[in-house]
C-alpha cells in the first residue's frame, strides 16, 4: 500500500505540472530524448534526486544526479547560462542587479512564467537574511527560459524546459528540497582563480565569503556528495 501511495504521489505532480500547456509541451519535447541520454551514460530513468551548480564568470550551470540518499553524484550535462547581471559576490540588497551566491534549494515551479518556464530559488537564505538590507533584501529570484536578467539565472528556451522536467520528476520521486548552489567561478581553474584574485586584492570580505563557498566546492568534487551547511549567527557559512 505504501508504495503504491507513493507512485499515486509521483504521478500526481507530474500529471499536474502537465496540466500547464508550456510544461505539457517541454515533456513532449524533452523527456524522450533526455530518458536517452541517461541511458547512454547508464542511468536510471526516471531521475530520483537533483543537484544543480552554477558558475557566473564562467557562465555554465551543471546538473548532477543520483538515485538515492546513500549513492554519490554522477554529473549528468552542463547548460550554458546566457546572460549575466551584476558581478562577482554575493546578492546584499533589492535592485542590485546581482546573481545571488551561496546555498539554496528550489521553492517555486512556474509553469506560467514571464521567462517561459522558471524555477524559484529561496533567496533570501538565512545567511542572507542576517548579511543583507534588513528592509530591502531582495527576492524573486529564478532560473528561467527567455535567456535575459536583471539578476537570475537565464537559459535557453530548449534548455529550460529540459532541466525543467529534470527537476519535475526529482520533486515528484520526493525530493523536496532540490539543492542549488551558485558559486563566483570554478575556483579550482586557472582561469577563473586570475579573475578573482584582484578582486579580492580589492575587497578581503569578498575573499573570506569565497573561501566558504569554496569549501564547500572542494568537498563535492572530492567526495560527490553533499555537506550539511549551516548558518552561524554572524551569517557566515559552515559545514559538516
Amino acid at each position: 500500500m505504501a508504495c503504491l501511495q507513493f507512485v499515486q504521489a509521483q504521478n500526481s505532480f507530474v500529471d499536474y505540472q502537465k496540466s500547464f500547456v508550456r510544461v505539457a509541451k517541454a515533456f513532449s519535447n524533452c523527456e524522450e530524448k533526455l530518458k536517452n541520454q541517461f541511458a547512454e551514460k547508464g542511468l536510471e530513468w526516471p531521475v530520483q534526486q537533483v543537484y544543480i551548480r552554477s558558475f557566473k564568470y564562467n557562465s555554465e550551470l551543471q546538473v548532477w544526479v543520483k538515485k538515492n540518499n546513500a549513492d554519490t553524484f554522477t554529473h549528468f550535462k552542463n547548460y550554458k547560462i546566457c546572460a549575466l547581471a551584476g558581478t562577482m559576490g554575493p546578492k546584499r540588497m533589492e535592485g542590485d542587479y546581482q546573481v545571488p551566491e551561496g546555498f539554496y534549494y528550489i521553492n517555486e515551479f512556474n509553469a506560467n512564467s514571464t521567462y517561459h518556464l522558471s524555477l524559484g530559488l529561496n533567496y533570501p537564505n538565512p545567511s542572507d537574511k542576517l548579511l543583507s538590507d534588513a528592509m530591502r533584501p531582495g527576492g524573486e529570484i529564478y532560473i528561467h527560459g527567455s535567456c535575459v536578467t536583471v539578476g537570475c539565472i537565464p537559459l535557453t528556451d530548449p534548455m529550460i524546459e529540459e532541466l525543467y522536467v529534470l527537476t519535475t520528476h526529482a520533486k515528484a520521486s520526493g525530493q523536496d528540497f532540490i539543492p542549488v548552489h551558485i558559486f563566483s567561478a570554478k575556483y579550482d581553474d586557472k582561469k577563473s582563480n586570475e579573475y578573482l584574485e584582484p578582486l579580492y586584492q580589492r575587497d578581503a570580505s569578498l575573499k573570506t565569503f569565497e573561501h566558504q563557498l569554496k569549501r564547500v566546492y572542494d568537498f563535492f568534487n572530492q567526495k560527490k556528495k553533499l555537506p550539511v551547511v549551516a548558518v552561524l549567527p554572524n551569517g557566515e557559512y559552515a559545514f559538516y
